[in-house]
């Protein structure tokens, strides 16, 4: 009779310190930080410039694309969601050089490139050269999801689209004034200074409440570029990359110099292998080796504890980000 409820006491036990045991572990699952950062890209942006409305305007989307990706993570979403999320509002506003807003190239056709990784697993997806894609971001989220390829380009990717089910859009659909103009503009003066000018690239880095990482990019390239050029957004390391062992990371700049650097990945590497923090990994990156190397630009990143890093080497950078006390941070010039 002793041994029974010596037993049943002992049962008793176990079962208090197991669930005592989950109860603290979900605690602390809700309580892991969380959070979203992302730009809409980096160049010679000035405030005594730029009017009053067009800088409300920027501002009131980049808010809103921030929003979108914040609701999901706060909710428990994916990260991978929330960066798709946010990086699909700024593709459908033509205020930014990627999806609707995308520059022209030297033939006047718009070509897209975009990228997306999952830092949990480290697979991902990309595209480049599309011309029919509404939405980039999200059919490089199918080629990471649904293929067995990283990157896939021009008509292969557009047929993998159709493949997939995901609706194309004519090349009209790009078409803004505003990009016709800046096209003519720089034909005619044909200047590395006017080529310089400003890098719209857009993109989002995210850290859900499971402690995963991802980061996406999408972008129109760069105005009158030539020969089917291919800047850093949709190649992984370059401009884009997710480790949940060390950050996300999305860049903007002259996309030659982040592929020649591989600065996305350097980042990471300097983080995992050099024991950097997330902040002088991204300054030692983007203020002294792409600056020494003649590459401008920047990044925006959040690392695994949802600390985070916007440095760039430019006048200004659209970027924002809401951080562990849910108040949303949006910036354009150096300290504003």
């Amino acid at each position: 009779m002793k041994k029974i409820k010596i037993s049943i006491c002992l049962c008793l036990i176990f079962m208090v310190i197991t669930f005592t045991v989950n109860v603290s572990a979900q605690e602390k699952g809700m309580h892991r930080p969380f959070g979203i950062v992302l730009h809409g890209g980096a160049g010679l942006l000035s405030k005594k410039i730029m009017p009053e409305e067009k800088e409300k305007a920027y501002r009131e989307k980049l808010k809103e694309a921030l929003a979108a990706g914040y609701r999901i993570l706060k909710k428990g979403g994916k990260s991978l969601d929330a960066v798709e999320a946010a990086i699909r509002i700024l593709e459908d506003s033509p205020l930014f050089n990627a999806g609707k807003g995308a520059v022209f190239t030297g033939e006047g056709t718009n070509e897209l490139d975009a990228s997306i990784m999952d830092g949990k697993t480290l697979n991902a997806g990309a595209v480049a050269g599309v011309q029919h894609i509404k939405n980039p971001i999200s059919l490089a989220r199918m080629v990471m999801e649904r293929s067995p390829h990283v990157l896939l380009s021009r008509e292969g990717a557009e047929a993998f689209a159709k493949k997939m089910g995901l609706g194309l859009v004519p090349k009209e659909y790009f078409f803004t004034k505003r990009r016709w103009e800046s096209l003519q503009k720089i034909k005619e003066k044909e200047k590395k200074s006017q080529k310089n000018k400003k890098f719209g690239t857009v993109g989002a880095a995210a850290l859900d409440k499971a402690g995963n990482l991802a980061a996406g990019t999408s972008t129109g390239g760069m105005t009158n570029k030539k020969f089917g050029r291919v800047g850093d957004s949709p190649l992984i390391g370059a401009g884009t990359y997710a480790n949940n062992r060390t950050c996300a990371i999305s860049a903007t700049g002259h996309g030659e110099y982040f592929i020649r650097s591989v600065a996305a990945y350097d980042i990471s590497a300097l983080m995992e292998y050099g024991g950097l923090s997330l902040n002088e990994a991204a300054q030692l990156v983007v203020m002294k080796k792409l600056k020494e190397m003649g590459g401008y630009g920047g990044i925006i990143a959040i690392d695994y504890k949802g600390n985070i890093s916007m440095p760039f080497n430019t006048s200004g950078m659209f970027r924002g980000y809401v951080g562990q006390d849910g108040k949303v941070y949006i910036k354009i010039f150096k300290n504003l």
